[in-house]
């Protein structure tokens, strides 16, 4: 395969640059094209990450959407077909491949939508309507378990392969009858004006970390996909596209280093923007960095595989706001000879010069169902409170236990321990939630709470992660790290359910580095007791003791505001934290939030001093509450965890530092609206609450059930 040089203007590269060690080339290919020209032009239409954004972009209604998504799609594969605006170095032999590499849809308002009884599966219509050659799996279709994931496989056209090189579904029964019906395949072959386009998939190995695959398993990437790469080249398929999910674009570059006989690679998970000047973003959105660079990410990055090649690799964004449009000619061989320069993002617009109108049947089938659905959310009552719960953020969940805080908290236990025996986990003891994943910053007026109030609380795609057995000194490593910062306000200040405690802020702060390690100890968690009566730290001093287990947030397990859980094993349960928060309310607290339980000002699980309040009932070392009861006082305890990763990027992106949208950490600052106010204001909390990725389990009474899925339809 020859190196590849970008286009720009007239160039192209010359036949001395062309090195004839490719398969022939297809029979429709001109045979008489001068060396070093193109004998084929492949323009690859590309998006990545929609995550059930069917709406519009978050940040502008005018921007992203499903329907304009489709329109423009449509629009570019007519255009390119016909080489309308074909550059110099173009062939008039031409034709279009369009795939996407995951995460099609994510948990939130809008695919709740699709768990109504006997609603359709509004993300697979948008995603039929694109008219795919080939898509990639994403780690959040297995959010909701291998079975959902099947349902929406089956609902797409089967001229709609899955690829996914290194991923074994055997153990799953639905998606195994899929691959047996050639709905999941390694690889899949598009027929292109006579060429042949090998399209291979790829997914992102510690998948189990970040999700719920069950018993799907994934290997690691280069082998599977090389041995599936070498069989479509001992085939005489010369063009060959890899559509990974690897959740971030270091760990890409790292496959494509590895890998020979690809010539392309389109990426996912990480939601990176890649631009060039010239190129027109969605406001809000600026080119990612580079994270080894430190240079803004052009379109497209290129790498030079293990052959020395020149790799071409693109993303586009996320959440239907781009389409990406690479640009490959190949000449008569099969060698990719250059990327036009008209390569790039093409933004997703409503308005302007660049405005597409919503494709009309994608407006009918899925744009107002899922609007209307979203509207009533802000109607749907999940829980009536006697008193005002304090999602405020400083002074309130960043500096000091609130009710509202210990209510998520508890919400996190909850889960934690209803779902223990299916995921086979130790039911935790201790819960956390990070003051900066509550993200309402308001309060909520005592009286009713809507859906949508839960989403304003907790928008973002964060998985309830148990993480078994920590050994007690880490214990109060983590609680240290939850008041580090105080005074100041810290998105990492925990919210507390199964343990009380007391710390003197005049004291030595812990110090711990972005990987977790502890480099000053903090000396501020004075006494520490579970609710139970057992006592864990006494006088400063961690007491011997058994390990315990805790539930938190992925976010937060994986490493998230720096908490030292330095890469334990952690099991993601079932639930996002928005799900457990409305099943709590729903199901253990049987809609009534009460005063005594949540006073105002809390109840006392974090206080200032030596000594920690003595949880009700536990001062006899018996547990006797029932995590299944509403709480009387300090409630039930959860589990977090780190996820392990033996990837190239050293964990997942939804990590410390990711940046993405839609995790605590991207950066972005703000406020939801206040919650509990009139209708407007909760459906424009529910349109940014979709933008910010929150998922849900439950949406209303009248959802229908899926096996296997935890919090899905209990």
């Amino acid at each position: 395969m020859s190196r590849l040089v970008r286009a720009t203007g007239a160039l192209i590269l010359t036949g001395a640059l062309v090195v004839p060690l490719a398969p022939a080339a297809s029979a429709y290919a001109p045979t008489d094209t001068p060396v070093g020209e193109a004998a084929f032009t492949l323009t690859l239409l590309h998006g990545n990450d929609p995550e059930s954004a069917l709406l519009h972009a978050s940040a502008d209604p005018d921007f992203g959407g499903a329907a304009r998504y489709t329109t423009l799609l449509d629009q570019l594969r007519d255009s390119e077909n016909a080489g309308t605006e074909a550059g110099d170095g173009e062939s008039a032999h031409r034709g279009v491949v369009a795939v996407n590499s995951g995460d099609l849809y994510l948990p939130g308002p809008e695919f709740a939508a699709s768990r109504e009884e006997g609603a359709p599966f509004y993300d697979a219509i948008a995603t039929s309507h694109a008219e795919y050659d080939a898509i990639s799996m994403g780690n959040h279709e297995f959010d909701f378990g291998p079975d959902v994931y099947a349902e929406f496989i089956g609902a797409l056209p089967e001229s709609t392969p899955v690829v996914a090189a290194n991923v074994d579904v055997s153990g799953e029964a639905a998606l195994a009858a899929l691959e047996a019906e050639g709905r999941i395949a390694p690889s899949t072959v598009a027929e292109v004006e006579g060429e042949r386009i090998g399209i291979v998939g790829a997914l992102y190995p510690p998948l189990a970390s970040i999700t719920s695959p069950r018993d799907v398993v994934v290997d690691e990437v280069v082998g599977p996909v090389q041995a599936e790469v070498d069989r479509l080249t001992a085939e005489d398929v010369d063009k060959i596209i890899l559509i990974s999910h690897l959740q971030n674009i270091t760990y890409e570059e790292r496959v494509a280093k590895e890998l020979t006989g690809v010539d392309a690679m389109v990426a996912g998970g990480g939601h990176e923007v890649m631009a060039n000047p010239d190129d027109a973003l969605v406001p809000g959105d600026e080119v990612t960095v580079h994270p080894g660079s430190g240079e803004p990410l052009s379109y497209p990055l290129v790498v030079d595989n293990a052959d020395g090649d020149a790799v071409p690799i693109v993303t586009a964004g996320s959440n239907y706001k781009y389409v990406g449009r690479l640009v490959l000619n190949f000449d008569a061989a099969g060698d990719l000879l250059t990327v036009g320069d008209r390569s790039g993002p093409v933004r997703v617009s409503g308005t302007g010069d660049d405005a597409v109108e919503p494709h009309p049947e994608v407006e009918a089938q899925v744009t107002k169902p899922v609007t209307d659905y979203v509207a009533e959310l802000a109607e749907t009552e999940v829980a009536r409170s006697e008193v005002a719960l304090d999602g405020t953020q400083n002074p309130g969940v960043r500096t000091q236990e609130t009710n509202l805080g210990s209510l998520m908290a508890d919400a996190l236990l909850d889960t934690g321990r209803r779902n223990a025996d299916e995921y086979g986990v130790p039911e935790p003891r201790i819960g956390i939630q990070n003051g900066g994943g509550i993200r309402n910053a308001s309060v909520i007026p005592a009286g009713p709470l809507t859906v949508l109030d839960t989403y304003s609380v907790a928008p973002f795609a964060n998985q309830v992660a148990v993480v078994p057995e920590i050994p007690r000194g880490q214990i109060k490593e983590l609680l240290e790290r939850g008041v580090a910062s105080a005074p100041a306000a810290d998105g990492g200040f925990m919210q507390v359910a199964g343990v009380n405690f007391a710390y003197d802020p005049e004291r030595t702060a812990q110090v711990v580095t972005e990987d977790g390690e502890v480099t000053t100890p903090g000396e501020r968690v004075r006494n520490a007791i579970l609710h139970d009566g057992t006592v864990i730290v006494e006088d400063g001093e961690v007491v011997d003791g058994d390990a315990i287990s805790v539930v938190t947030n992925d976010f937060s397990a994986a490493g998230g505001d720096m908490y030292p859980f330095r890469d334990a094993d952690f099991t993601v349960v079932g639930s996002t934290y928005q799900g457990a928060l409305e099943r709590f309310l729903t199901g253990t607290l049987d809609g009534r939030i009460s005063a005594e339980d949540y006073p105002e000002g809390g109840a006392g699980r974090i206080v200032i001093g030596e000594k920690a309040t003595v949880p009700s009932g536990g001062d006899d070392g018996g547990d006797d509450t029932d995590p299944t009861e509403p709480p009387a006082s300090p409630s039930p305890s959860p589990s977090p965890s780190p996820s392990p990763t033996d990837g190239p990027t050293g964990g997942p992106t939804d990590g410390p530092g990711s940046g993405k949208p839609g995790s605590p950490d991207d950066g972005k600052g703000g406020t939801l609206p206040v919650t509990g106010g009139a209708l407007t204001s909760l459906i424009v909390a529910a349109v940014l609450a979709i933008g910010a990725g929150g998922g849900a389990l439950y949406l209303s009474r009248k959802r229908r059930s899926a096996t296997g899925t935890g919090e899905i339809g209990g």
